[in-house]
């Protein structure tokens, strides 16, 4: 699934080619993939037909595109186009309208066609991601909603969701200590998009190693020093996978013009098993976790 660099780079993407544009028709090919959308497909699209898309923006593994006031320009935004990716799902920008007219892609589920004769596809190959048009609600601490906009609003479905690593109004000392309240393992806190958002199994195992804490460390074990080097560990490895695309493993991870990112090349435990950890050279260990796997050196990460 993709995680916090992956949404981040799509996120941008649509900051610096879909921004400022005009949705002239949505066309919604799947009803499936706006189910979150209550009112339906025919609603949904009505609601974004002559919309400007105002700005991107992300908090975690979500994205939102607010959307303006036809004919009160310069109003502040009261709903947003929301995004979330599923395990599949890609935002692509077709630049021209002959790229949309070559751009038939068999999972297609929905097309924004826009102003300047390009469009802004939703594909989707298995289907868990979706599209929704929703209400903003202020933020519960005044902040901004998310990376991407100085607007203290965040859509209604997302405002149970904590703040991420890399958002600037993240305050790490507040998370830190909810991590430590959790009264679990510290994967499973990390893992808790309602505590610290954006991080997923990869980069979870990948910020551990870094930290040199096992994954089923207790939450109760951890001083506010040790939770602080855990969220360190895992801000500077999304950061560092923000900087080369993100994680793919496959052709279902790419960007808004359907280019794959390659930190999977650095990955220090995550799909290392057996393989040396780059620390020590002790073979990286595997075990399962909530229904996937943990990845681990047992000399860097002694077990608790």
């Amino acid at each position: 699934m993709p995680e916090l660099p992956e949404v981040e780079t799509v996120r941008d993407g649509l900051e610096r080619h879909v921004v400022g544009r005009t949705v002239r028709a949505a066309e919604v090919r799947r009803p499936y993939s706006v189910r979150r959308h209550l009112a339906g497909p025919a609603d949904l699209a009505g609601r974004l037909a002559g919309r400007t898309l105002t700005a991107a923006v992300r908090r975690g593994k979500f994205l939102w595109l607010p959307l303006d006031h036809p004919g009160a320009p310069g109003t502040t935004p009261d709903d947003a186009l929301l995004a979330h990716l599923g395990m599949s799902g890609q935002l692509l920008v077709r630049a021209t309208a002959a790229d949309v007219a070559a751009a038939e892609h068999p999972h297609l589920r929905v097309r924004l066609l826009l102003d300047d004769g390009g469009a802004l596809d939703f594909v989707d190959q298995r289907t868990f991601g979706h599209l929704s048009v929703v209400d903003l609600e202020p933020t519960a601490d005044d902040r901004p909603g998310g990376a991407g906009s100085d607007l203290a609003l965040v859509p209604g479905p997302v405002a149970h969701i904590g703040r991420d690593l890399l958002d600037p109004a993240v305050d790490r000392d507040v998370v830190a200590r909810a991590v430590r309240r959790r009264r679990t393992q510290v994967k499973r806190a990390v893992l808790d998009q309602t505590v610290v958002s954006g991080v997923g199994n990869i980069y979870a195992d990948e910020g551990l190693w870094r930290a040199r804490v096992h994954p089923l460390t207790p939450t109760a074990d951890l001083d506010q020093a040790t939770a602080l080097r855990v969220l360190d560990g895992l801000a500077e490895v999304m950061g560092e996978a923000l900087a080369q695309g993100g994680t793919s493993f496959d052709a279902l991870y790419v960007n808004v013009n359907g280019a794959s990112g390659y930190f999977d090349r650095s990955l220090a435990v995550y799909g290392q098993t057996d393989r040396p950890c780059p620390r020590c050279g002790t073979p990286v260990v595997r075990e399962s976790f909530m229904n996937r796997s943990s990845h681990f050196c047992p000399v860097c990460q002694p077990a608790p």
